[in-house]
């Protein structure tokens, strides 16, 4: 593994640890966020469509050009989605 390999691993850390730190702090993030996944899921643009409305509605702010913890964050919300409605 290379140094810029390594520091983007950094990076993308350091992005979700703030957004663990926000989801503490504000705990209302991950409902608003499921029932926005929820709204998109099915969508051919979901990833976009989640993150300018969860941008738009929260602290949370997912830019244009999405970063890997961005990617990560919105896939792994996404799977919670299909989880969820894999139980009903």
């Amino acid at each position: 593994m290379n140094i810029s390999e390594i520091k983007n691993k950094e990076r993308t850390i350091s992005e979700l640890m703030l957004f663990i730190r926000k989801v503490f702090n504000e705990p209302q993030i991950c409902e608003i966020a499921k029932e926005i996944a929820r709204k998109h899921i099915d969508a051919q643009d979901a990833d976009q469509l989640i993150a300018e409305e969860l941008s738009a509605t929260t602290n949370v702010k997912i830019p244009l050009e999405q970063s890997d913890a961005d990617r990560l964050f919105l896939q792994t919300l996404k799977d919670l989605i299909r989880d969820e409605q894999a139980l009903y």
